[in-house]
């Protein structure tokens, strides 16, 4: 009878296994996400009602906790958390007894990826000062309507990018700006220098009188990098902040990890979800200057690196390096960033040794996020069952909808009645989220039009407000979220949308490519635009049309094949390796204007041939239909 019983409580138990196999393999991975995410908002509750309540206070926490900790190794220099919290309470006291700052100023800071940003950042904090995080790679015109846009009373900057201010320092001074330098000496006159005074200065936390915190309120200014236009600067709550520095945690990383930190500091990736994780941790962030291909893996062995944060063109710029006796010879055991291509990704699995991916998805503006927590290449997260179950996963994770649009201005599709639709499981939408306590939008600072514009009004039931995250998702039947594009990227050609993302991903496994940038250009006679793609091959590769043409048979409708190409020595990107679109969309596909080889999909041939002038005009003029 027992035998019986066992015998027929394993069968069942077998069955059980087998049924969840196949209907529902990430059950446990699910599960164990939901545990951990759950794990992680009590403590975050609790540290609430403890009173340690922001990013500032989350700080000063680790540095009583855990003061002799190294929380800063820069070059050969390490910064233990007293150290920072000491240097940056010196900085804190000059700006309050020098500059006269007080709580609610807005202070610019333009600084390099060097300890000194963290300590003058969290010396403002100290203040109660927002701060507004500007691009070094901005120059002039830009720089200044960047500046003149938060709002700001106050400059900081870097010593080694004072030069960088030549053009608009006058302009700042008959402001009555004050503009500080982080060095103990300065050539410009009417610059104050920042090091000599913080020498002198109390390394006590000042006496300041600054209200309780509104975590709805401003905690930064950060501007959005934007492939077009001018940036916009974004203002970031102090609890989008607070709940960023969860991120490392969620991926897996402990106290016991060193992070190593290549991106820039200016960047929400960096400062919130990279820095705040290391705080929130009480880990150690291997900071850099500037990331180095060449010298990425020599690094990690040198400072025993763990875990890594990327930015998805960062992995592909490592995947196309020669190949080193370094990069398997690392500790490295998580790589947590956002944008991995699956070419990419694959490939970076291969090469590198077992590194535990986790690919995520976030934004600036909003606290709308995913994390990609298994090992299925692609998706940027799941949304799980136990989202929708779980107490603490509803307060603090942020529910979403894929919303059905118009394929030509991206616009949500409404009924008669006025509603928004939902696209089904499987279906590609536009991505939004009720706004909230925990995701709250503050907008746009001096842009009330652009705030305006990211907001959706009356999208379920009346007086309901959504964000609109301008990105195009989908949601498959496993519950795995995929990023297909954003909006200002995808073209409609022949009556059907384009992802260019999913194009170069396409493109991308072609062994003779390394780089590849997808955009739609106009073409008179047509609606819509065109295909083409700026392509980088490999070292000594050529352009392979014939098989280029049937990888795209293979792979894609022929409505999203490239129509042109245009061959580049590299590609343009942006600071944060965002590929650049604009100018290459207003270059067109002319030969007169563009010096560089172009070519031209020739059906009949089944190839890629030059596109010459004669071929070129044969197009506008209607003579050779695409």
């Amino acid at each position: 009878m027992i035998y019986l019983t066992f015998t027929l409580l394993f069968a069942g138990l077998s069955a059980l296994w087998m049924f969840q196999k196949i209907f529902y393999p990430y059950f446990w991975d699910d599960l164990m996400y939901c545990l951990k995410f759950r794990k992680v908002g009590k403590a975050i509750m609790a540290r609430m009602k403890c009173g340690i309540i922001t990013y500032l206070d989350c700080f000063v926490h680790q540095a009583r906790k855990t003061p002799e900790k190294p929380f800063i190794v820069f070059e050969n220099q390490v910064f233990t958390y007293k150290d920072v919290e000491i240097r940056s309470n010196k900085f804190a006291n000059v700006f309050k007894t020098e500059a006269g700052l007080k709580h609610g100023d807005i202070v610019a800071l333009l600084m390099s990826n060097e300890p000194d940003f963290v300590c003058v950042w969290l010396g403002l904090c100290q203040l109660g000062c927002e701060v507004a995080f500007l691009n070094f790679n901005t120059k002039s015109r830009s720089l200044l309507h960047c500046f003149q846009t938060c709002g700001a009373n106050c400059l900081v900057v870097g010593s080694d990018l004072i030069k960088c201010l030549d053009d608009i320092l006058p302009a700042l001074l008959d402001s009555a700006i004050d503009v500080w330098v982080t060095a103990e000496s300065a050539s410009y006159k009417n610059v104050h220098t920042l090091l000599d005074k913080a020498e002198l200065a109390s390394g006590e936390k000042p006496q300041v009188d600054i209200p309780p915190p509104n975590l709805c309120s401003t905690f930064l200014l950060i501007f959005t990098s934007g492939t077009t236009g001018l940036p916009k600067a974004a203002r970031i709550s102090h609890i989008k902040a607070v709940m960023s520095m969860a991120f490392l945690r969620l991926c897996g990383a402990n106290e016991n990890d060193k992070i190593y930190m290549a991106l820039p500091l200016y960047h929400m990736a960096a400062s919130l979800l990279g820095i705040g994780g290391c705080i929130d941790l009480g880990a150690t962030c291997v900071l850099k200057k500037k990331f180095s291909a060449s010298q990425f893996w020599k690094d990690c062995i040198k400072h025993d690196v763990t875990v890594l944060q990327y930015i998805g063109e960062l992995c592909r710029y490592l995947v196309h390096q020669p190949k080193t006796g370094e990069e398997k010879a690392h500790r490295v055991r998580i790589a947590a960033g956002s944008g991995l291509r699956a070419d990419v990704w694959k490939e970076f699995s291969r090469r590198f040794g077992k590194i535990q991916i986790r690919e995520a998805y976030g934004l600036t503006e909003a606290s709308i996020g995913f994390v990609n927590y298994t090992t299925e290449i692609g998706p940027i997260g799941r949304a799980s069952y136990f989202n929708k179950v779980n107490d603490i996963l509803q307060t603090l994770s942020l529910p979403f909808e894929l919303l059905k649009c118009h394929p030509e201005t991206c616009e949500p599709v409404r009924t008669n009645t006025g509603r928004c639709v939902v696209v089904n499981k499987g279906e590609t939408g536009l991505l939004v989220a009720p706004l909230s306590f925990t995701n709250p939008f503050l907008g746009y600072v001096g842009n009330k039009a652009m705030t305006e514009k990211k907001l959706l009004r009356d999208v379920f039931k009346d007086g309901d407000v959504y964000f609109n995250t301008g990105d195009l998702m989908l949601q498959d039947h496993r519950d795995f979220v995929y990023f297909k594009d954003r909006t200002g990227d995808t073209f409609r050609w022949k009556g059907e949308n384009v992802a260019t993302t999913e194009v170069s991903e396409i493109l991308g496994c072609l062994d003779f490519l390394q780089e590849v940038n997808v955009y739609g250009v106009t073409v008179p006679g047509y609606e819509g635009r065109a295909g083409m793609a700026a392509l980088v091959l490999k070292e000594g590769c050529e352009l392979d049309g014939e098989s280029l043409y049937n990888h795209l048979l293979q792979n894609l409708p022929a409505y999203s094949w490239p129509w042109f190409l245009r061959l580049q020595t590299s590609l343009d990107v942006t600071e944060t390796f965002k590929q650049q679109k604009k100018e290459l969309v207003e270059d067109g596909f002319c030969p007169r204007t563009i010096q560089e080889p172009l070519y031209f999909l020739d059906s009949y041939k089944k190839t890629y041939v030059p596109l010459t002038q004669h071929v070129y005009d044969d197009i506008v003029s209607g003579q050779i239909r695409l």
